[in-house]
């Protein structure tokens, strides 16, 4: 019976033409009530949007030097190779086409022995004697954590002699991007629980100090959006704030990575700092509202 009450009252609303002056008053009205609530709440809300601001600066600053910490460890990646000594014999351009087949490797450059035995001779005070160095492959991957994979597949082939890299580098570089993305990962999970407590808190003494006000509307059959919207709103506002007051101190942190890039000599990410900038206030009101949300739900039965 109720669900057929409810598929006719869907029907009915489709063909009652919508007053878009009357909704756009109704979006007004609740986006004033917002502004009276912000405004009873008086001097908490400068508590509230610091304490949101102090949040949101350390998960930027960290999100921020993730960015960087990332890029520069890709960057020494890069710089890594799988030098492959091939046995005698062997066509170099063969086992070359062979290794370009393997995935994620991005570059396999030719060294003929007779420019390394050039080379070792610059370099060292040796004898007349016939060259005894193989041909050599650099072998350039594209990302650190794939280097060991590709160590395995190359190693295989049954015409290559030897395969060595710096599997010490590379397993540091690996746990450095491990560990930023952990406390990363951490902050965030963290940021998330101090926001919802924050706002939590605030959006409850809000609707305590509105009880009686809630309670008459909703005995005069006040939708629930309606009595909801205001507080939602009040908690993206403080999120929103927090955001704007926290890009002071990340535009130091950005000018801080910035020169660190430059000192090492290392491209600074592309779009980190709008990246960063969007994902803050993103995380900044949908925390700010969800917390409100929450609240609304355990100590408001609308």
């Amino acid at each position: 019976m109720n669900s057929q009450k409810s598929k006719l009252k869907k029907k009915v609303k489709k063909h009652i033409p919508k007053d878009w002056l009357c909704e756009a008053r109704i979006l007004y009205r609740l986006t004033m009530e917002t502004f009276y609530d912000i405004k009873r709440t008086g001097v908490v809300n400068l508590v509230i949007i610091t304490t949101m601001a102090a949040i949101l600066t350390i998960f930027s600053g960290f999100f921020r030097s993730a960015l960087s910490i990332s890029s520069l460890a890709h960057e020494l990646g890069n710089v890594l190779e799988i030098s492959v000594y091939l046995t005698k014999n062997t066509d170099a351009n063969i086992t070359k086409k062979r290794i370009k087949e393997f995935e994620h490797v991005e570059t396999v450059t030719i060294v003929p022995k007779e420019t390394s035995w050039i080379n070792l001779k610059r370099e060292m005070d040796l004898p007349n004697m016939e060259n005894p160095l193989p041909d050599t492959l650099h072998v350039r991957i594209d990302k650190p954590e794939n280097i060991e994979a590709v160590f395995k597949e190359v190693k295989k082939l049954h015409n290559v002699e030897d395969v060595s890299y710096a599997q010490d580098i590379a397993k540091k570089i690996e746990t450095l991007n491990k560990i930023v993305n952990t406390i990363t990962v951490f902050v965030v999970i963290v940021m998330a629980v101090l926001t919802v407590t924050v706002i939590n808190n605030t959006i409850q003494l809000v609707i305590q100090s509105r009880k009686e006000e809630i309670e008459i509307m909703r005995l005069m059959g006040v939708s629930n959006w309606y009595i909801r919207f205001p507080l939602i709103m009040q908690g993206a506002f403080y999120g929103f704030s927090g955001a704007l007051i926290a890009l002071v101190p990340l535009n130091f942190v950005q000018n801080g990575l910035v020169n660190m890039h430059k000192f090492f000599m290392i491209p600074n990410p592309v779009y980190a700092q709008g990246t960063v900038v969007t994902i803050m206030f993103a995380m900044g009101i949908l925390f700010g509202a969800g917390g409100s949300f929450l609240c609304i739900k355990k100590h408001l039965q609308v």
